[in-house]
């Protein structure tokens, strides 16, 4: 068995930091790095890029909407091609730092707000996946298994790949249960690599009332902006290493790992 470990990078904003992205590259094989729409500038995108050649981690594209303020988690009701357009200016902006970083974008995962929305949006869904299609069809896509986002990308001829969430809360629907609600954002290491042993070898993850969802993920997300984050990245790796399965980025553009 092998599966990606992904985690969002580049999250800072001028003399603003957030998260040890140094640390998180030397655990993680996949590297969900900030356009600069919800957070991330272009000297921090393009030191993210240059920092994730270096140690081989593949380059994903963290598109959002443009709210610096909220972090991007908040919901912003836009029209289908003015979506469309950010997306495309976010891909293009962050595959030249990559480019001028010694590797490439390899893959798209939109974050916060706009993550949530495209999973029952159609609209907002279509238009992230018209920026995708138009900007490059090559792309392979993330998103929640069941999503509007993946089956609206499937349909339009892009590799979907499902991911599940190590360190979340899942809602009975199989959506991610609001940061608002408590037990939304779990912090136990080995509880949280103990899951993803189980969604991971068992295809199923538990909501919070206790029903199974069905997952089958070719990636697990550690948020890297947590109190935590490296301690629990570390015990995601280690333990699924234990458990016979190994990590691998699921992107096969951007070199050799």
């Amino acid at each position: 068995m092998r599966v990606d470990l992904n985690a969002d990078l580049g999250e800072g904003f001028g003399r603003w930091s957030l998260g040890d992205d140094a640390a998180l590259l030397d655990i993680v094989t996949s590297a969900n790095v900030a356009c600069g729409f919800h957070a991330g500038d272009p000297s921090i995108m393009l030191h993210s890029c240059a920092d994730a050649a270096a140690r081989e981690v593949r380059v994903g594209a963290q598109v959002g909407y443009r709210d610096l303020a909220g972090f991007g988690r908040r919901f912003i009701d836009m029209n289908a091609d003015e979506l469309t357009a950010d997306v495309i200016y976010q891909l293009g902006a962050l595959q030249a730092c990559a480019h001028a970083g010694g590797t490439t974008v390899s893959y798209v995962k939109p974050h916060g707000a706009l993550y949530n929305a495209i999973g029952h949006h159609e609209g907002q869904a279509g238009a992230v996946v018209e920026a995708v299609r138009r900007y490059d069809p090559n792309l392979p896509v993330l998103g929640l298994a069941g999503s509007v986002w993946l089956e609206l990308a499937a349909r339009a001829g892009l590799r979907t790949v499902v991911e599940a969430f190590a360190d979340r809360a899942y809602a009975p629907d199989g959506s991610l249960l609001p940061r608002s609600r408590p037990g939304a954002v779990l912090d136990d290491p080995d509880e949280i690599a103990q899951r993803c042993i189980h969604m991971v070898t068992n295809g199923e993850v538990i909501a919070v009332d206790g029903s199974s969802i069905a997952v089958q993920p070719e990636s697990l997300c550690v948020h890297g902006d947590g109190p935590k984050a490296i301690t629990i990245a570390t015990a995601v790796r280690r333990h699924l290493a234990a458990a016979d399965v190994s990590l691998a980025a699921f992107a096969t553009r951007g070199g050799p790992l």
